[in-house]
């Protein structure tokens, strides 16, 4: 079985039920998402060996987390106890012509306070084919930045591949650095990078020139970006690159395109109307992309297989996709009716 380690962090997720707005009743559900976790969960239901590294604060909540993961198949074991809180995110899901809203509590968490030296990357990567970061990770703090980029160097010291989804969010970049000042090093570790046109425009200052509010994509122009991306990093053997069409809260449609520098593809879109919940799409993506670059031997299957599996994840409840490899491959053959099956 093939192992893949991922690090990241992983937080309480509160939000307002169904389509209410902040507070419109006097509650708010809670379970817990975050990207690398996120991917960790995803590979787990593939059936695949996953390991999920973080640093968090001991206490019941976390207790409660660590048993969920665990529940999944996960590998916690090289998780780090340290000071710190547990980060938080309230969402509120938005419809039709509201958009849903994310708003972070994180700062000072564990892994926005943690150093390299609290994590044994021997260890941690024995064993192991691939590792998974995020650009999320780096936006937390300097030493979140730092433990990203040692993560990278030791994974690739040890002849693993190195993933990347940049996953730019302007929201969290507060510490005095800009994405690109930090990204830009670190992508010089990875071999297969994972992004859209934003992700590439303020993480790495190559843009394709797209409006990508406008609801239509120009897939030429993505083919533009991926090979000048990897021309800029010659390191990197593959992009993929998301390609979401919105046109209103609860309706996009949904693609995405691959490049190795001399192929590229664009695969199969998907219109999807009636998005149950969006948040960790571009995770479940991502777990897709590994478990397919990992068990195919065609770059193209792999990515229908991600984006396929994306699709699904579209219409899940939290930020974990809850969904098989036959469940994917089945939607891949061109099931999408969504009849009942018995």
């Amino acid at each position: 079985m093939k192992k893949v380690v991922t690090l990241g962090e992983i937080m309480l997720r509160l939000k307002s039920p169904g389509l209410e707005r902040f507070m419109q009743s006097p509650m708010l559900e809670a379970t817990f998402g975050g990207g690398e976790a996120n991917v960790a969960v995803s590979l787990a239901n593939f059936g695949m060996e996953a390991k999920y590294v973080t640093a968090l604060p001991k206490h019941d909540i976390t207790y409660a987390l660590t048993c969920q993961l665990r529940g999944f198949g996960v590998d916690i074991s090289d998780i780090v106890y340290s000071e710190g809180r547990l980060g938080t995110y309230y969402l509120e899901t938005g419809s039709n012509q509201r958009p849903s809203k994310v708003i972070y509590d994180r700062a000072y968490s564990s892994i926005a306070l943690a150093t390299p030296d609290l994590f044994d990357f021997k260890k941690i990567f024995d064993g192991a084919e691939w590792f998974h970061i995020t650009g999320i990770t780096p936006a937390l703090s300097q030493s979140a930045a730092d433990v990203s980029l040692a993560a990278c160097k030791a994974a690739k010291e040890m002849g693993l591949k190195v993933s990347c989804d940049l996953n730019y969010r302007k929201n969290l970049w507060k510490y005095g650095k800009e994405a690109k000042e930090i990204m830009r090093e670190l992508v010089k570790y990875v071999d297969v990078i994972i992004a859209n046109e934003e992700d590439c425009q303020k993480s790495l200052g190559i843009e394709a020139g797209s409006d990508v509010t406008g609801g239509h994509l120009d897939t030429a122009k993505y083919e533009v970006l991926a090979k000048e991306v990897l021309k800029m990093y010659p390191n990197a053997e593959k992009i993929a690159i998301t390609l979401r069409e919105s046109k209103s809260a609860n309706h996009n449609d949904w693609s995405a395109c691959i490049c190795d520098g001399k192929e590229f593809y664009v695969s199969k879109k998907y219109e999807i109307k009636d998005i149950v919940d969006r948040v960790g799409g571009g995770d479940s993506f991502g777990a897709g992309l590994i478990y397919g670059l990992l068990n195919y031997d065609d770059m193209k299957k792999a990515l229908e297989f991600a984006v396929a599996a994306s699709c699904l994840k579209h219409t899940i409840i939290g930020d974990f996709n809850r969904v098989t490899v036959k469940e994917v491959e089945t939607l891949m053959g061109g099931d999408g009716s969504g009849r009942v099956q018995r």
